[in-house]
């Protein structure tokens, strides 16, 4: 059967739903819903909670669609990251979908931390991520992004990437962001103005009331990063965006970054 003829009901589609409460001095998870091939565990670590979301499928391929969503209740402090990096492999017909909903209650402290998203040669994802969160609450996101599998020589790149960011902060509008990149991936990102060259991308954002503050410590922290980086802050945010024909270079300045801006190494399964 040709996978454009093929039904949908073959394809996954896979949800993860989690409420995380503050109960006593320590995070939990009270609920925790999954379904399809998605799985969340949380390993015990000594500051709040850290989920660990795991795909039983080794990866998403075209017309696969991936639901997450995370409720974090006040005071509570929630790490959620990935067991590995996630793959997307070649579509022929319906792209791959990803959607991420994080809600973050008064003085939540919220880390979303995934390891990398690699794009296959042929790879079509639709990506977004919504994110609700109170005036008090603390968030730091973080993205990457991989075009293609270089160490396997897989050196041109086709397919389609599209990329939806909703921050809204005391249901204000905060921070919004769309990229779409379509057809000769490889060629686009050689363009100067565009990637000049990249093979890895990443974004960073923080968002607290502190978060302007802390600028220059970001700054700091990246000082020696071996790709190249741009980092500023406005309107209690600030934001770091990374670049290089190499990711395991995005990838140091990344855990250099983190290590220094939470005063603690990256989720342990970065390791």
């Amino acid at each position: 059967m040709n996978l454009q003829q093929m039904p949908a009901y073959i394809r996954a589609a896979g949800q993860l739903r989690a409420d995380f409460q503050l109960a006593g001095s320590r995070t939990q998870a009270m609920s925790i819903f999954e379904t399809g091939g998605l799985r969340l565990r949380c390993p015990h670590v000594a500051r709040g909670c850290e989920g660990v979301i795991i795909n039983t499928g080794g990866g998403i391929a075209g017309g696969d669609h991936a639901s997450y969503d995370f409720e974090i209740g006040a005071g509570a402090q929630v790490t959620l990251t990935t067991q590995s990096a996630e793959k997307i492999y070649r579509a022929e017909s319906n792209p791959a979908q990803v959607d991420v909903t994080l809600r973050a209650g008064d003085g939540a402290d919220v880390e979303w931390l995934p390891q990398e998203t690699i794009l296959f040669d042929g790879a079509r994802l639709q990506r977004r991520l919504d994110v609700d969160m109170e005036d008090t609450s603390r968030l730091t996101m973080l993205e990457t992004v991989i075009y293609g599998r270089i160490a396997m020589g897989e050196t041109h790149l086709e397919g389609s990437l599209r990329d939806r960011w909703r921050i809204r902060r005391g249901r204000r509008l905060l921070f919004a962001e769309e990229m779409r990149l379509d057809g000769d991936l490889t060629g686009l990102l050689d363009r100067p103005a565009l990637g000049q060259g990249a093979r890895a991308s990443a974004l960073f954002v923080h968002i607290a009331p502190d978060a302007e503050a802390r600028i220059e410590a970001i700054r700091a922290s990246l000082s020696d990063a071996p790709c190249q980086w741009g980092a500023s802050a406005f309107n209690g945010m600030a934001l770091v965006r990374l670049l290089s024909p190499s990711p395991e270079k995005v990838r140091a300045a990344i855990v250099a970054l983190l290590q220094n801006f939470r005063g603690r190494d990256a989720p342990r399964v970065w390791q």
